[in-house]
């Protein structure tokens, strides 16, 4: 049976609304979602930099660890996926993975910087990118200056859900991360995407406040301020797509769907998607990433950069 033909049950029970905690070094303003989530001294915000050269090297050492997270958590499909982070140096060019090599190998320095245009402009040039890759990620960084990173994988549980063409329902709480605007469909599905017209209509579909990208028949793209936050939230909705699927099987066999309230869903959105506290939930596996590896991947070589 098709999910838009099972039957759901929305909370009816009345609920007390939840007062917005007030920060403890302004009581005048809200706490944040990072100072909500910690009890006693508040985990530290995402590091800055003193100059390009150490913001990369941090970035893309980042960029490398959440391939090997992919890898272990099998989003891996042939020559499918890809990551982008934009430099933080030259805004019109972003970083990449080379076509053809696994993510549990990449490291820092395998990745490879490409223009808006599409040129090879920096970084390994042993291998290309992937073409389909570029026109998406390219047509997302163009369309979203707030977006710094983008993530897209063939998963299992994606591909599967997005054969509905259908969003996330809220039915838990960790999918209102996903909540209102945060989440769109791309139901245009045309094909490998090759042309400049198919990955512009993909970030249109994605909107100005989107977060993550059920592309029909296709997969799973989630963006973020952070390669850290983007990497999150893709793990997230893989997941959030096994769970829903489950759901429908057991809705199927007659058990109800209770979906989570919107004022219930946009207060858990509100404290607890911001980029800070979304780069906090990717670092768990980032840490464990490295130490079974030995932090190989941080492996940054300095190459030169074709840009003005």
């Amino acid at each position: 049976m098709a999910p838009s033909a099972i039957s759901t049950e929305a909370i009816l029970t009345t609920k007390a609304k939840q007062p917005i905690p007030k920060s403890k070094d302004d009581p005048a303003k809200p706490q944040t979602a990072l100072q909500a989530i910690s009890q006693g001294t508040s985990l530290p915000s995402i590091p800055s930099f003193p100059s390009f050269a150490s913001h990369r090297a941090w970035l893309l050492a980042h960029m490398a660890g959440a391939f090997r997270v992919f890898a272990r958590k099998n989003f891996t499909e042939g020559m499918s996926g890809h990551i982008s982070v934009r430099d933080p140096e030259f805004p019109h060019a972003f970083w990449t993975n080379p076509l053809g090599r696994h993510f549990g190998l990449l490291r820092a320095s395998d990745m490879v910087l490409v223009d808006y245009d599409g040129k090879v402009v920096g970084g390994n040039r042993g291998r290309p990118a992937n073409a389909a890759g570029f026109l998406i990620h390219s047509a997302v960084h163009k369309a979203r200056p707030d977006v710094h990173a983008a993530c897209h994988c063939h998963g299992i549980a994606g591909k599967a859900w997005s054969t509905f063409g259908k969003p996330l329902d809220m039915i838990n709480q960790d999918v209102t991360y996903f909540y209102g605007d945060a989440q769109a469909v791309y139901r245009d599905f045309g094909g490998v995407v090759l042309s400049p017209e198919e990955g512009e209509k993909l970030a249109a579909a994605l909107g100005p406040k989107g977060k993550g990208l059920i592309l029909q028949n296709h997969g799973l793209l989630t963006v973020g301020g952070t390669v850290d936050e983007a990497a999150y939230l893709y793990t997230l909705m893989e997941k959030s797509c096994d769970v829903q699927l489950r759901v429908e099987a057991a809705a199927a066999a007659g058990l109800k769907k209770i979906i989570v309230d919107d004022e219930a869903a946009e207060y858990t959105f509100r404290m607890s998607s911001d980029p800070e506290a979304l780069y906090w939930e990717f670092q768990p596996d980032l840490e464990y990433e490295y130490e079974m590896s030995g932090g190989v991947f941080e492996d940054f070589v300095v190459r030169e950069v074709l840009l003005d």
